[in-house]
C-alpha cells in the first residue's frame, strides 16, 4: 500500500481530513436512538436509563472452583456472569470419555450433569442474575440444565433471563466445536426458538457471534456481514418452522469482538444495527423490537500480547470504550494475562475496573451515541456498511450462509484476511506495540493461573457415583424418548429437560443425538 496513503483494517481508505457529510444513503442529523433503523443505538437514552450489563467470562476446573470465582466476581460488582465451559463439554463428551483426556477443566469448566449445575451456581439465585453461556453444539443440553436447576430452586421460569450462544453456523466456519451436520443442528436452534418463546420468554435464544470470526482472523467489515448472514439463516429456517418473527425476533441477541482501531469499530457496531434492521423489515418484521441489533461486545482475545502483557491493560481500554461509543448492551472485559494463561484474580479485577472507570469517570455514557454527526463517523458508518453488503450478496448469491461455508467461501475469505494481516506484521506495515516496535529484554516474571491435572479423575469419580445412584432403566427410557423425537421431528426441549433432571449426562444425551443425526466431518 501507498505509504502516504492510510486504510483501516478492513481496507477502507482514511482521508486527511473529513469536512463535510459523505453519505448519501440517509439524514444523520434527522435518526434519534430507540427510533429505526437504530444506527445511534436502541433505546432513546442508551446508558443514562441503564448502564451496560457488566460480565466477566470465566470457569474452569471444577464447578466448585468456577463457583468460587463467580461468587468473588459478583462481590466486586459484576451485574451478570458469563460462563465458560471446557471442550469435552463443548463437543459433547462426558469427561470420563477417552477423547476428553487432557481436556477436562483447561479452557473452561467441565459440566457432566445436574450436580455439576448445581454446584456451579451453588449460593446463586438463578432469578436474581442473568447468565450468558458461550456454548453451541451442546447448548441445547446447557440450558436445560439451566431450566432444570431453576426449577429445583422454585424459580419463575418467566423471570430466567439470560442467553445461550447456540450460534453453530459460525463453528463450521470458524471454531470447530460442532458435532452434528448443519441441518439437523439448525433444527435443534429452532426447537430451542420455539420452546422457549412459550416457557422462558426473558431468555436470549441465540448470539449470533461474530467474535469468534473476529478471533480466527476476519476484518471489521467480514464480522459483521458473515454474522449477519448466519443470523438471516437462523431468521429464515425459524420462519420455514413456521415461527412469529416479531416473537422470536425480540430474543436474538449478538456477540462481536472489539479491536483496537477505535473509530472503525464504532463504525461497525453502528452499521451492524443498521443492517439488520433493515434485513429484518425485509423479512417480514413489522415489531421494532423485533429489528432491534442488541449485542454483548468481548474485547479482542487475539489482540492481546505474550510481550509486555501490561500493555494490554491499555488495549483493552481503547477495546472497551469503543464497545461503549458503539452502544453495547453488555460486555466482558479481558484479562491483561490472557495470551499466557486464564486470567488470574487481580487480572479480571483491573479488566472489570476498567468498565467500571469508563462507566463513573469517562463521560462517555453521559449522552446517546456521542459520536454521531462526526463527520469521519458518519462516512466510515457507510463505508463500512457498504462494503458488508457486498460481501452479504456474494453469500446470497450461493444460496446463503450454510451454502457458503459448505462451499468454503467464508472460511477462505477468513483465512486470507488473516494471512494478510500476519504478514503486515511481519513485514512491518502494521506495528504492533511490544511485539514488532518498542520492545524490551522481558524476564517471565507475570504470575499464571495453573489449573490442577487431576480434574478428570475428580470429574469421573463423580460421574462413577451419579451412574451408581441414580436409575439406569429409567435413563434408558427417557434416552429413547430422545431418539424417538429426533426422528420424528417432534421438539427436542421437553425431552432432554426431563432427563437431565433424571440424571442423565451430558455425553449420554449428545451420543444418542449422534446416533439419529451422525457427525459433521469437515471437507
Amino acid at each position: 500500500m501507498n505509504d502516504n496513503k492510510k486504510y483501516t483494517d478492513s481496507g477502507i481508505e482514511i482521508k486527511t481530513v473529513y469536512t463535510e457529510p459523505q453519505t448519501t444513503n440517509h439524514k444523520p442529523q434527522t435518526e434519534l436512538p430507540g427510533q429505526f433503523p437504530f444506527t445511534r443505538g436502541v433505546q432513546p437514552d442508551m446508558y443514562r436509563g441503564k448502564l451496560w450489563t457488566m460480565r466477566q467470562y470465566a470457569g474452569f476446573s471444577t464447578a466448585e472452583e468456577s463457583n468460587k470465582r463467580y461468587h468473588y466476581l459478583l462481590s466486586q460488582g459484576v451485574s451478570g456472569l458469563s460462563v465458560a465451559f471446557d471442550l469435552p463439554t463443548q463437543i459433547g463428551y462426558d469427561s470420563d470419555h477417552a477423547l476428553a483426556e487432557g481436556e477436562v477443566g483447561k479452557v473452561g469448566v467441565a459440566i457432566d450433569s445436574i450436580e455439576d449445575m448445581q454446584t456451579l451456581f451453588k449460593g446463586i439465585k438463578l432469578e436474581e442474575v442473568s447468565t450468558s453461556m458461550t456454548i453451541n453444539a451442546t447448548g441445547f443440553i446447557l440450558l436445560s440444565l439451566y431450566v432444570a436447576l431453576a426449577k429445583q430452586q422454585g424459580a419463575d421460569l418467566k423471570k430466567i433471563s439470560g442467553t445461550i450462544q447456540n450460534d453453530i453456523l459460525k463453528e463450521y466456519a470458524a471454531r470447530g466445536t460442532y458435532i452434528y451436520p448443519p441441518k439437523p443442528s439448525m433444527r435443534i436452534i429452532t426447537d430451542i426458538f420455539e420452546w422457549c418463546s412459550k416457557d422462558l420468554p426473558k431468555w436470549n435464544t441465540i448470539s449470533i457471534s461474530g467474535y469468534h470470526i473476529r478471533e480466527a482472523g476476519s476484518t471489521a467489515v467480514q464480522e459483521i456481514a458473515f454474522t449477519l448472514s448466519n443470523g438471516k439463516a437462523y431468521v429464515k429456517a425459524a420462519l420455514e418452522k413456521g415461527l412469529d418473527i416479531n416473537v422470536f425476533g425480540k430474543r436474538l441477541s449478538f456477540f462481536f469482538n472489539s479491536h483496537n482501531n477505535l473509530f472503525e469499530e464504532v463504525a461497525k457496531f453502528r452499521a451492524a444495527r443498521r443492517m439488520w434492521a433493515k434485513m429484518m423489515k425485509e423479512l417480514g418484521a413489522t415489531d421494532d423490537k423485533a429489528m432491534m441489533l442488541r449485542f454483548h461486545t468481548q474485547t479482542g482475545g487475539s489482540t492481546l500480547t505474550a510481550q509486555q502483557p501490561l500493555n494490554n491493560i491499555s488495549r483493552v481500554t481503547i477495546q472497551t470504550l469503543a464497545a461503549v461509543l458503539g452502544g453495547t448492551q453488555s460486555l466482558h472485559t479481558n484479562g491483561y494475562d490472557e495470551a499466557l494463561s486464564l486470567p488470574t484474580e487481580e487480572a479480571a479485577r483491573i479488566a472489570l475496573r476498567t468498565q467500571q472507570i469508563v462507566a463513573y469517570e469517562s463521560g462517555a455514557p453521559d449522552t446517546a451515541d456521542p459520536l454521531a454527526g462526526s463527520y469521519f463517523i458518519e462516512a466510515l458508518t457507510d463505508e463500512v456498511e457498504q462494503k458488508a453488503w457486498e460481501l452479504i450478496g456474494k453469500i446470497d448469491a450461493m444460496g446463503g450462509s450454510v451454502s457458503a461455508i459448505e462451499e468454503g467461501f467464508i472460511q477462505n475469505e477468513i483465512a486470507r484476511s488473516a494471512y494478510e494481516y500476519q504478514r503486515n506484521i511481519e513485514t512491518n506495515e502494521k506495528i504492533i506495540v511490544g511485539v514488532n516496535k518498542f520492545q524490551v529484554n522481558e524476564t517471565d516474571s507475570t504470575p499464571v493461573f495453573k489449573i490442577n491435572d487431576g480434574i478428570r479423575v475428580i470429574q469421573s469419580e463423580k460421574l462413577k457415583q451419579l451412574r451408581n445412584n441414580r436409575s439406569n432403566a429409567k435413563v434408558d427410557q427417557l434416552l429413547q424418548v430422545i431418539n424417538d423425537k429426533a426422528v420424528s421431528g417432534e421438539n427436542l426441549m421437553p425431552a432432554v429437560i426431563e432427563a437431565v433432571e433424571n440424571k442423565c449426562t451430558l455425553g449420554e444425551i449428545a451420543d444418542e443425538l449422534r446416533g439419529v443425526f451422525g457427525e459433521y466431518k469437515s471437507k
